[in-house]
């Protein structure tokens, strides 16, 4: 795109203070007439870019200026490349705008960056799992929201049932790898799945974005209504102090450790959406844990123990054997 390559150029010229349309070329990986373009196109933006002619001619900022990346300062910079360096391990547009970025920075920036750039490494995969690919719909719902037009989405909810709406796309979250759209329809802010997105069409039409809207914080209205559909049950239960660290890792935000007692127990509150889904994931606890409250999620388990009893009780056994 050629908004990124004349940014790369500015910062060219803010790194070295003079370039020649050959070495821009060479650096950006463009012809030299496409260069000179470039070049000339920040000089009628009104960037204070100027060509100077003849043996060692070039073209400058005006003043000399050799500044670094942005006013970054070397730990800035530091810290940039650590943040993007590990994308470019999953996408070859990341890797080269690193190398493009790393070549903007003061010489004496650089081998600091480059090393911060490889500092790290990130596996997206867990133990076990087979190797996940980013969705190719997100590509296509990220160039709609850079470029503000709006799409017409075929979306399949949980009871697959699809529909058809047309929508402006706000801004995407990946939450452990799986992808979210928020975006604005006829009937407000909304938020939808990519998975269950069954066909997206981008259209010419511009897309409508309030202007005091900002993704971080819409996903975190959307994150604490999803967290509270998920906690409308409560149950407290004594558990050995040792297991509670067990017992979070099933619960996370909604399990809640009330009061450590005297025996080496533990007085802890854990949620989920019914009492049903507690029971189901208490039962495995056997005697480990008693359950004080609600009486419903005790019924369940209850429920649930006497099932097991009916089909893997002693007189059964001996039956099969």
């Amino acid at each position: 795109m050629r908004a990124d390559r004349l940014v790369a150029a500015l910062l060219l010229l803010q790194s070295r203070g003079r370039v020649t349309a050959a070495q821009l070329a060479e650096e950006l990986e463009i012809s030299v007439a496409t260069a000179r373009r470039d070049l000339e196109a920040l000089s009628a933006a009104g960037i204070p870019v100027y060509p100077q002619m003849g043996r060692g001619g070039g073209w400058s900022l005006i003043g000399g200026a050799r500044t670094d990346l942005s006013g970054l300062s070397a730990t800035e910079a530091q810290a940039l490349f650590l943040l993007v360096g590990p994308a470019a391990a999953v996408s070859g547009e990341a890797k080269t705008a690193l190398r493009k970025l790393v070549r903007a920075l003061p010489q004496t920036f650089r081998e600091e960056a480059e090393a911060a750039a490889h500092a790290t490494h990130i596996d997206p995969t867990r133990w076990g799992e087979p190797e996940k690919r980013r969705p190719a719909m997100v590509e296509l719902l990220q160039a709609a929201v850079v470029r503000r037009r709006k799409v017409r989405l075929t979306y399949e909810n949980v009871r697959h049932q699809r529909s058809e709406r047309l929508i402006d796309p706000w801004g995407l979250v990946d939450k452990d790898d799986d992808w979210y759209l928020i975006a604005g329809t006829d009937k407000g802010q909304r938020t939808f799945r990519v998975d269950r997105i069954v066909e997206a069409e981008p259209t010419e039409e511009p897309a409508h974005r309030p202007d005091d809207f900002t993704l971080a914080a819409a996903w975190e209205e959307v994150v604490g209504e999803m967290e509270r559909k998920r906690s409308r049950t409560w149950a407290t239960l004594l558990i050995e102090t040792r297991y509670v660290r067990v017992l979070r890792d099933q619960y996370g935000r909604h399990c809640e450790t009330e009061a450590d007692l005297d025996d080496g127990r533990s007085r802890v509150r854990v949620g989920a959406p019914t009492a049903l889904d507690i029971a189901r994931h208490l039962a495995g606890w056997g005697a480990l844990v008693q359950v004080l409250e609600p009486p419903s999620v005790r019924a369940e388990l209850a429920r649930i123990g006497a099932e097991l009893r009916a089909g893997y009780g002693r007189d059964d056994l001996n039956d099969n054997m």
